[in-house]
């Protein structure tokens, strides 16, 4: 299917926006806060192409880097790629990646399912592994504190990014496409 790049363009800029949106709400709870963020990467990941998944999650993270407040709690700057946040922030990337090639090819409801819980799982294990490395945690403190208190609220950003793409994926394809 063809594109039109200026439409992905301004849906790519808005999903980087919403995922900015989405790190103002949160909730401090240790070293990796609750946030809404990640809601957004998945819908990202469900709504545009690989390509264009890609290039929205790697957008937020130069935003962010170059010191524009779009991380947790409206912070922003390199230093957060080397704190206990880094590697979900680094894990964006590849996790919206991950759910657009799974889901890009059939968004059926069992596929899509699978594609949210691959990224979600991305995003914990780049997380939780960039915590262990970091932090010298062990396996189980890492867990603790980087995976166990945001399963219930993870369940429901999924559930809640399975409902929305798949009311909004017809219209974003339509919206997108190619008209020649």
């Amino acid at each position: 299917m063809n594109y039109d790049s200026t439409r992905i363009s301004v849906l790519s800029a808005g999903m980087a926006a919403l995922t900015s949106i989405g790190a103002y709400l949160i909730i401090p709870i240790g070293p990796v806060p609750i946030v809404l963020q990640n809601l957004f990467v998945l819908l990202t990941g469900l709504l545009l192409p690989p390509a264009s998944a890609a290039g929205t999650m790697f957008l937020y993270l130069v935003l962010g880097a170059i010191g524009i407040p779009v991380f947790a709690g409206g912070t922003g700057g390199i230093a957060h790629f080397f704190g206990p946040t880094g590697g979900y922030l680094l894990s964006y990337l590849p996790a919206a990646t991950i759910i657009s090639l799974i889901a890009s090819r059939k968004h059926e409801g069992l596929r899509v399912v699978l594609a949210l819980l691959t990224g979600a799982g991305c995003i914990y294990l780049v997380g939780i592994t960039w915590l262990i490395l970091l932090s010298g945690m062990s396996l189980g403190q890492s867990l603790s504190v980087g995976l166990l208190p945001f399963l219930p609220g993870d369940l429901v950003k999924i559930a809640a990014a399975y409902f929305i793409g798949k009311s909004l994926k017809p219209q974003i394809h339509r919206f997108i496409a190619r008209v020649e």
